[in-house]
């Protein structure tokens, strides 16, 4: 047992019905982060970290959005609307997933079909191969599969090359993951790529290094960057610190509907209240010499958890965890 998920329970009692009494708010545009659409409970993960989604409740989440008048734009146009000051299209929502995992191709992308939909995959490309390699111990997306999606209008942006803590790299390290995986990707479709996601949580208290981050992904040729930071989009937001909506599983008809509504924004001040705790009681950090990191490093998926690392080998054109203690 996990007790009462405090997030979930504040939302629907308190924040959400709090933000329907006061009425009409500034236009605002939901971007959903999905990671794996499949029946895998995650039974030792706590109900806020799960990534897992499954595919009744996808099905569930979709059916929800048409019922509302929803309809999807990848995030390069939602990148162009901002940077052009253009004003957001009412009802309008962007459908993210993380990872590049084969159960898109498999359970996500018939239903987005279904229902005239579409949704921007970044792809770690370490792990994306013309035969299959696996993330994480999950499958993930061959190139050909990739190629097939992208005729079909689903948009493909860089989650970096390995799938990285990008702040403990050095910056030349951080320049090639950023600018390696968009080669990879362009060489693929054979068209620019603009979209970036961050892996792992955002640093949103590490000022210099968000500045830094974003003089990079502008001079790679990125237009925009999805975090992990809650909440909605709004007109002069900044396109490389996107906020996004968190799903998995646990997510019923009326938490999704919060979270479209913006009953769930209240949580990114709490998240940041309590990053800026973490870092004021962390111990002092010894200097940090970057090391150069292993060929293909695997961290577990981009929800910020923060948990161990392993090394991928590939056998027989699947690549495999192998983990390190």
């Amino acid at each position: 047992m996990h007790g009462i998920r405090i997030d979930k329970t504040l939302t629907r009692t308190v924040f959400h019905p709090l933000r329907r009494a006061l009425g009409r708010h500034a236009l605002r545009l939901p971007v959903l982060m999905y990671h794996r659409i499949c029946d895998d409970p995650e039974p030792s993960v706590s109900p806020y970290y799960k990534v897992n989604t499954s595919p009744v409740i996808f099905r569930r989440h979709l059916r929800q959005l048409a019922e509302l008048g929803c309809r999807t734009m990848d995030l390069a146009s939602l990148a162009a609307l901002l940077v052009r000051g253009e004003p957001l299209a009412p009802n309008s929502v962007a459908i993210t997933f993380d990872d590049g995992f084969r159960d898109f191709y498999t359970q996500a992308f018939p239903v987005l079909q279904e229902h005239h939909f579409t949704a921007t995959v970044f792809l770690p490309t370490a792990f994306i191969g013309e035969q299959r390699r696996s993330f994480h111990g999950s499958e993930c997306l061959t190139w050909e599969e990739v190629r097939r999606l992208r005729h079909e209008g689903i948009e493909f942006g860089s989650h970096t090359v390995n799938h990285p803590k990008l702040v403990e790299l050095s910056p030349p390290q951080v320049e090639r993951e950023l600018r390696e995986s968009k080669d990879q990707i362009e060489q693929h479709l054979a068209e620019k790529i603009t979209t970036f996601a961050y892996p792992y949580a955002f640093p949103q208290t590490d000022a210099p290094f968000a500045r830094t981050l974003r003089d990079m992904l502008l001079q790679a040729g990125y237009t925009c960057c999805a975090t992990t930071e809650i909440g909605r989009v709004k007109a002069g937001d900044d396109p490389f610190r996107l906020k996004r909506l968190p799903v998995n599983s646990l997510d019923d008809a009326p938490l999704f509907r919060a979270k479209l509504d913006g009953g769930y924004d209240w949580l990114a001040s709490a998240q940041i209240m309590w990053k800026n705790l973490k870092a004021g009681i962390r111990p002092a950090a010894r200097p940090h010499t970057p090391q150069t990191p292993p060929a293909v490093p695997s961290p577990l998926p981009s929800d910020g958890r923060g948990e161990g690392q392993g090394e991928v080998r590939v056998h027989g054109g699947t690549a495999h965890l192998t983990n390190r203690d």
